[in-house]
């Protein structure tokens, strides 16, 4: 039985502009144009309004004259999409984005080694949140039909879990207009035969809905209608990595900020690692310079590791191969790949190896951080309060 998981950022735009000003959280707000143009993204007060993404800022003027409109960043929703899909995959390699703002992840390997699928949804849930500062909503299903639906229901900031003895309940008492597939046009022609719920969709004979939509689109709607989806997450190529990154509020030359933040990167990526039970050889450093150009250099490790330090150095040596003399840095990232679980892989020990190491006191401060939160144990470096 296949596990997928659908994840959607909420009001991924919006969301990203009131992490910036947060005095717009509680006011009606939408990104898009003030009096021309469209409403790529509107918060959750301007939608008690009815403003709606996709409709002209002319309308949702009118419905609500006082919100406040902000121009789009799209290079900044970019770079905060990367960083979230990154946390994708420190769970599994099969993620497939489907937008900037949603993702489908395939976790039927991941239950088996990282528990179950809602405590790997909560968990991604709390790292979205702790790194970007923004909430997405998870769904999760048997298939990517189910899995985007229940996101849909768990909106905003919540999770679903519809397992597949729970798919015709979930899904039949529903409107026939909220079945994924199934839009306005198509919706009025069921409302014309008399179909309001998935559920007399469902039992209305295929050779009906065969001559009222056609021989394809009439046996798809009966498949939907009965919660059945074959198709697969589609995975972007390449190889599961544990990453992280961040991006500077001011582009900077300073290197004693950039290893600070290369640090505060690598804390997270071995963190991640350990709580994942994996193990990497090949640390990857990615740089984004002011101009949006970047850079990357990978380092590959005599032995496997998830201790932070090791990491850190791994980046530092990557950071130095660039040789770079004074080039102002948006962001920097740091990706472990060449995987391997901890439960099988041998380390080497060194003669002057101690019986408790940093992976012990690591251990100990995870257990800490996940109790009282992020900012319970930190490096003494990270703790500046100068940070750009």
């Amino acid at each position: 039985m296949r596990v997928v998981t659908h994840v959607d950022m909420d009001a991924f735009y919006a969301s990203v502009e009131m992490r910036r000003r947060p005095e717009l959280r509680d006011v009606p707000m939408w990104v898009g144009g003030a009096e021309r143009g469209v409403v790529l993204s509107a918060n959750y007060p301007a939608r008690t309004f009815g403003v709606r993404g996709g409709m002209s800022s002319v309308q949702a003027r009118r419905l609500c004259p006082t919100a406040v409109s902000v121009p789009p960043d799209f290079d900044t929703y970019g770079e905060i999409s990367a960083g979230v899909v990154a946390i994708f995959e420190t769970f599994t390699a099969q993620v497939e984005s489907a937008s900037i703002d949603e993702a489908y992840l395939d976790l039927t390997g991941a239950v088996h080694t990282d528990g179950s699928a809602a405590a790997i949804g909560e968990r991604l849930r709390a790292m979205v949140a702790d790194e970007q500062q923004i909430t997405c909503s998870v769904g999760i299903g048997p298939n990517k039909l189910i899995a985007k639906m229940a996101s849909n229901a768990a909106k905003p900031d919540g999770l679903l879990e519809v397992p597949a003895v729970a798919v015709i309940g979930f899904l039949h008492p529903q409107p026939v207009e909220h079945l994924i597939g199934v839009g306005d046009s198509t919706a009025a022609s069921l409302h014309r035969l008399g179909i309001t719920t998935i559920a007399e969709l469902a039992y209305l004979p295929r050779t009906t809905l065969q001559r009222a939509f056609g021989p394809h689109a009439g046996a798809l709607l009966s498949e939907l209608a009965w919660g059945r989806d074959s198709s697969r997450v589609v995975a972007r190529p390449g190889e599961r990595g544990v990453g992280c990154q961040e991006t500077f509020a001011r582009d900077t030359d300073d290197r004693a900020t950039v290893h600070a933040e290369l640090l505060r990167v690598s804390v997270k990526v071995a963190s991640r690692m350990r709580a994942a039970g994996v193990l990497g050889r090949t640390v990857t450093l990615n740089l984004r310079f002011a101009d949006f150009t970047t850079l990357s250099r990978a380092v590959t490790l005599t032995s496997p590791t998830d201790i932070t330090d090791e990491v850190y150095e791994a980046a530092l040596a990557a950071l130095a191969r660039l040789g770079l003399q004074r080039a102002r840095i948006r962001r920097v990232g740091v990706r472990v790949t060449g995987l391997v679980d901890r439960s099988t892989a041998y380390l080497q020990p060194t003669l002057d190896t101690p019986e408790h190491g940093w992976r012990d006191a690591e251990k100990a401060a995870d257990k800490v951080i996940q109790r009282f939160g992020p900012k319970a144990v930190r490096r003494a470096v990270l703790t500046r309060k100068d940070r750009p």
